[in-house]
């Protein structure tokens, strides 16, 4: 079996690399004159959490030789001798002499060995332990728990989980894996050298900002999230990955509610045949029950197993998002809770492709009609350089030009859309009758997009499954936000089965969720620029009414494909 190549790119707020609070251990504790960690009964705690950590030093320790599970001594008649015995004294030796001495395995362990569960030993600086990753609630600064690429998360994986074969290496066996940090949930606050990077990247990290260069979600208090123009940057990113001869695909993590809409944008504007999977995690990294290392050798094992492959060896199932043993397809999947088996497919009609069986068997069930990367009409290298959005100027609404990509091809960080979504029930219109003028939050959104002189559109959330405001008076402003140009799209609330009714001058937007429509319609505007304004949005007329009606057909026919 050959080895697959591949990339891992780190994504923000990604539960997968994140580990729960570092607290200092009873070990440490009783060692400095440090209260002891205790039950919430207040009795002594058994055990310390044991943390995957580094030996400075090779060391040799004695193992009981039936001590891996307690049936051993059961069949001891199966198993070798023993290395030797260790006497109630402590001391090792090759022969029993007495009826107390224990036979042992004598183990050495080294460095190279890699990373070993065992007591954390560190305080605070004033001597106190560490309880959480503050020094004390609240404090404006403290440690980090997330990782600053994928290296560490991969190698603690590789290294402790173990498969049913009852073998570790899950990884490693399979696949030669390198890091990339595209805009992760950690970061280097004082910079890091060049020669002790573990990522793929060239140079040395120059001091990073959190909420600029990496975005965690803890501590809860110094909680950051990527701005839009992180879009950007990560898509390129994307792209240059699948675009190298040194990859057979690409494994992007992320924070378990965002992946679904991002692992979506990368299926609209990657252009690639090689797959992509996206993974997260209910649970940090150790915690109980973690559920990211499965979701990691999974993605892998998809990559390396070909099952993706049409007959030209291209990706027929599209950017995929892989968890709890279940192959997703980006378009349709959702995280509906924050426990194991908490996606499900939205839409009604599929979006599982397959699964993967308990010992690792992958199968393909269905396969996606919709189109996807190499297929998409919206991909990178299909955008125009330019497109036209509209403003309001001095004399009314004019056409201003976009850039979208610069002369390499790369998208730019300015030319990601603001697209807002927009949820309406009933009941919601102020007074008796249908005035726009009184739907003021309304209005004030429609011209801050306005004001922008950049790419804009709105996404309206209605009923099921037409996608149609419940408010006459909010549907009208919504027909004039279309008539100045800005492109709206509507979709049925919760996650409706039904598809949206066709509009003359809104799009719809088929059986989408309200944050896939958003991500369509963005890339979308990328693709085509603002709609035609009319000169006067109160009162279009009919030949403006006519442009206006072509260009949302052209949007139409990618959101009834896409």
């Amino acid at each position: 079996m050959t080895k697959a190549r591949i990339a891992h790119l780190a994504g923000p707020t990604a539960t997968i690399q994140n580990t729960p609070p570092l607290v200092t251990s009873n070990k440490a504790r009783a060692k400095y004159g440090l209260p002891l960690l205790p039950n919430p009964d207040g009795s002594a705690m058994k055990y310390d959490a044991l943390r995957a950590q580094r030996l400075a030093a090779p060391v040799k320790i004695y193992v009981e030789q039936f001590s891996a599970h307690p049936l051993e001594a059961d069949v001891a008649e199966l198993y070798g001798p023993p290395d030797g015995y260790m006497g109630p004294d402590g001391v090792f030796k090759t022969t029993k002499s007495g009826d107390d001495d224990k036979p042992v395995y004598e183990i050495e362990l080294k460095p190279e060995d890699g990373l070993y569960p065992l007591p954390y030993m560190a305080r605070q600086a004033n001597g106190t332990a560490w309880e959480e990753e503050c020094v004390a609630p609240g404090a404006p600064d403290g440690r980090q728990g997330f990782f600053p690429d994928g290296s560490r998360s991969f190698e603690e994986i590789d290294r402790l989980s173990i498969g049913t074969e009852g073998v570790a290496s899950q990884l490693s066996s399979i696949a030669e894996i390198d890091f990339y940090r595209g805009a992760p949930p950690g970061g280097f606050t004082k910079g890091k050298p060049a020669h002790l990077r573990a990522d793929k990247g060239e140079g040395d990290i120059a001091p990073e900002r959190r909420g600029h260069n990496f975005f965690g979600y803890k501590p809860y208090h110094l909680a950051t999230a990527p701005p839009r123009p992180m879009l950007a940057k990560v898509t390129n990113d994307m792209q240059a990955l699948v675009d190298s001869p040194d990859y057979d695909g690409v494994i992007w993590t992320q924070g378990s509610p965002q992946v679904e809409e991002s692992a979506y944008w990368f299926n609209l504007l990657i252009d690639t045949a090689k797959p992509i999977c996206g993974n997260a995690a209910q649970r940090p990294q150790g915690q109980i029950s973690n559920d990211g290392p499965k979701n990691i050798v999974d993605s892998a094992s998809y990559i390396q197993s070909k099952i993706w492959a049409d007959d030209q060896g291209r990706d027929r199932c599209g950017v995929v998002v892989i968890q709890e043993q279940q192959i997703f397809a980006a378009r349709e999947v959702a995280k509906v809770d924050a426990r194991p088996g908490g996606y499900v497919a939205t839409g009604g009609h599929g979006g599982i492709i397959g699964q993967i069986s308990h010992t690792g068997r992958l199968a393909l069930t269905y396969l996606p009609v919709f189109k996807h990367t190499f297929q998409s009409e919206l991909r990178l290298s299909q955008l125009p350089h330019s497109v036209s959005a509209v403003k309001r100027g001095a004399a009314g609404l004019e056409q201003v030009n976009v850039a979208v990509k610069d002369a390499a091809g790369k998208l730019l960080a300015s030319a990601i859309p603001v697209v807002s979504i927009i949820k309406d029930g009933s009941y919601s219109t102020l007074e008796f009758g249908d005035d726009p003028a009184l739907e003021a939050d309304l209005i004030a959104s429609i011209e801050h997009k306005l004001s922008l002189g950049m790419l804009t559109g709105i996404v309206i959330e209605g009923l099921v499954p037409y996608g149609s405001l419940p408010s006459t008076a909010r549907h009208k402003l919504m027909l004039k936000a279309a008539f100045s140009g800005l492109p709206v799209a509507k979709v049925g609330r919760n996650a409706p089965e039904g598809f949206a009714d066709p509009h003359d001058f809104q799009i719809a937007a088929t059986n989408l969720t309200a944050t896939k429509a958003r991500l369509l319609l963005m890339a979308c505007l990328l693709k085509f620029g603002s709609l035609p304004a009319a000169k006067d949005p109160d009162k279009p007329t009919s030949t403006e009414l006519d442009a206006i009606r072509k260009a949302v057909a052209r949007y139409q026919d990618v959101f009834s494909t896409h």
